[in-house]
């Protein structure tokens, strides 16, 4: 288990134009009762940033749980997506969104939400990420802040940013895991029906034609297998000979399904793999690169670092289990 949150509540913001899917990913994650979870699983609440009536996105009529003053409360903060790029963010936002990071809350952005981030000076001299289309008009009028443009979401510890609605989703699933543990992330995505896990530097930009049904049924007996093989060394030969497939036509279906080609797959996926026995097992780094395929624990140290900007040891020692 990890180590529960000394402030498990949970504040989202609403206010007049709601962005009503990125809100409902803050509720369907957060919000939802889930008794599976235990006691101290999140509580959540809404704060209403505009006075009177509030009309989301679609003439949904909402109604909060009080103002500003519960963001006084929260552990957590998520800032759906904003009503608009130009539209201005209220003085008292940015006071309450100031003062709670300033006493230790972590604030989340979606999508255009990372604009309230920007306006209340919470990005100055960090990094951030936004949908594609906004990349642009937050790097013009908030140029203290690194966008980093193409990746799914970004944590910088107490504040973080992600894509478009979508990748809303993975940000928040990454919180969970971050806050109750793989297990627990695999769960709530199990009943969202969505994949587990999308690594934050993931591309925004993924052209995926839907495969050919025959070659589609073929792949995901590949990815089965190569998964239960990861210590294995594998060439492009033998997997189309595997998948039935000419090598050529094997590395244009393997794109149009992962995006990515299949050594950068391996890659990717050992990675994952090592970071799970990091946090599930006291196997040594030598034992961990054996089993994932990466041969040495030099090895594995220069590829784990490059990916998640930690070390092996520092990141089981920053989230393995007790």
């Amino acid at each position: 288990m990890h180590q529960p949150l000394t402030n498990p509540l949970v504040v989202a913001l609403a206010y007049d134009g709601l962005c009503t899917f990125e809100f409902g990913v803050a509720v369907e994650i957060f919000g939802l009762p889930r008794p599976e979870m235990g006691p101290q699983w999140y509580r959540f609440a809404v704060a209403s940033v505009d006075d009177g009536p509030l009309r989301a996105t679609g003439g949904v009529k909402i109604m909060t749980d009080g103002g500003l003053e519960l963001l006084a409360q929260a552990g957590t903060i998520v800032i759906p997506g904003w009503r608009g790029s130009e539209a201005p963010v209220p003085q008292a936002l940015c006071d309450a969104l100031q003062q709670a990071h300033g006493r230790g809350c972590r604030i989340i952005s979606i999508c255009s939400g990372v604009f309230v981030l920007a306006a209340s000076g919470l990005l100055n001299g960090r990094k951030a990420t936004t949908h594609w289309r906004y990349l642009d008009a937050l790097a013009r009028r908030y140029p203290q802040t690194d966008v980093v443009p193409d990746v799914l979401y970004l944590d910088q510890g107490d504040v973080l940013t992600s894509a478009g609605s979508a990748a809303g989703i993975d940000l928040c699933l990454h919180l969970v895991r971050r806050d109750f543990g793989r297990e627990a992330a695999n769960s709530v995505a199990r009943r969202l029906v969505v994949q587990p896990h999308r690594d934050g530097g993931q591309t925004q930009h993924l052209e995926r034609p839907v495969p050919r049904a025959r070659e589609s049924q073929r792949l995901g007996l590949l990815f089965d297998f190569l998964h239960q093989q990861l210590a294995h060394n594998h060439t492009v030969a033998a997997l189309a000979e595997k998948a039935g497939m000419s090598p050529r036509t094997f590395l244009r279906r393997f794109q149009e399904a992962t995006g990515t080609t299949p050594s950068r797959w391996l890659l990717n996926e050992r990675l994952l793999r090592a970071r799970e026995l990091l946090e599930t097992t006291r196997f040594s780094l030598e034992q961990i690169a054996g089993e994932v395929g990466f041969g040495s624990a030099t090895t594995l140290r220069y590829h784990f670092q490059r990916q998640f900007a930690l070390s092996p040891m520092g990141y089981r020692k920053r989230f393995a289990a007790r």
